[in-house]
């Protein structure tokens, strides 16, 4: 096995990088490092690496690539000879390209997602005690991505079998097929979470606040600038993982969930949670239930070879419980 530690960082596309940082920067609190040409590199406010949110000019919204931290630098190149072995696309990026890191490799991974693995990121100075430098929602740290995809047995499979991740929770149809599973190498709910659905997409990415104001104040700020629209879900708690949590869509539509109040999982043994995909307090423990467009729409990926944005393919399983209409 690979000795990832956690999700990295995400990078995603953005069409207008200025009214990209009003949203994410000015409104919400991200901590900027760094600004280079086409990037700006964003974190938050415990993090103590370089960046953990890359925002990249594109000429339509999505992700550009979402990245795994490993401990053993060797790993990158057993990593590269595992994808080559299974023909998949593997670029080599050297240290420096992308701002504050060193070497990584870049994949398209079985489930067709633009994946980094990397080891070295440059320290940075970690704002945790600077309070009276917070602002917006404070974003502490980058928790986890939301993955839609068409067969998530497969990605179970790839993920636990091959990468060594443990599974927290997951969620199963009436007749016993899994729908969806949360999966980890940190010690908390999940690094990735992986959906039923059209895919590969990102559904969103996730950030951890230190309490339960904080997601209340996304919906104020939000308000207050005239941008109810953008709060797409919430605020309200999951059953699966605790978490209390609202999504809001960027300017151009990127989803992401910043939520508190999850659960560590110390124990190696831990047994997984299982939920019924129909239990409505699986998704929804209390708030309103989620609307169409949380199943409906996601961020398309890039390829990592020629940056293209990649064409999903439906999905296997009905892609949403069947109390929703």
């Amino acid at each position: 096995m690979f000795s990832i530690t956690r999700v990295g960082h995400v990078e995603i596309r953005v069409t207008d990088l200025e009214r990209a940082w009003r949203f994410y920067v000015d409104m919400l609190g991200f901590v900027e490092t760094e600004r280079s040409g086409d990037r700006i590199y964003l974190r938050g406010y415990e993090e103590r690496q370089h960046h953990s949110l890359v925002l990249k000019l594109a000429d339509s919204p999505g992700l550009a690539h979402f990245a795994y931290r490993v401990a053993d630098p060797e790993d990158l190149d057993r990593l590269a000879e595992f994808y080559k072995a299974k023909n998949l696309p593997v670029v080599k990026i050297p240290a420096g390209r992308e701002k504050g890191q060193g070497e990584a490799i870049r994949v398209q991974d079985p489930l067709g997602f633009p994946v980094e693995f990397y080891h070295e990121m440059e320290e940075v100075e970690r704002m945790l005690q600077q309070f009276h430098l917070y602002r917006g929602a404070s974003p502490m740290r980058l928790d986890h991505v939301n993955c839609q995809t068409p067969n998530v047995q497969a990605g179970y499979d790839y993920y636990v079998k091959e990468l060594g991740f443990w599974v927290s929770e997951y969620t199963e149809t009436d007749d016993g097929v899994l729908w969806a599973a949360w999966l980890h190498r940190k010690q908390n709910v999940h690094d990735i979470a992986l959906m039923t659905g059209t895919g590969p997409r990102l559904h969103h990415f996730a950030y951890w606040v230190q309490d339960l104001y904080g997601v209340i104040k996304v919906c104020d700020i939000l308000a207050g600038a005239d941008m109810v629209k953008n709060i797409e879900r919430g605020p309200g708690r999951h059953g699966l993982s605790n978490a209390f949590f609202v999504y809001v869509r960027d300017p151009d539509g990127n989803r992401m969930e910043i939520y508190t109040s999850d659960y560590m999982i110390a124990d190696p043994d831990w047994k997984p949670i299982k939920w019924s995909l129909n239990d409505p307090r699986r998704q929804t423990f209390w708030g309103h239930a989620a609307p169409r467009s949380w199943f409906d729409e996601a961020s398309l990926v890039e390829s990592v070879v020629d940056g293209k944005l990649l064409t999903p393919t439906p999905a296997e399983l009905k892609d949403r419980p069947d109390f929703v209409t």
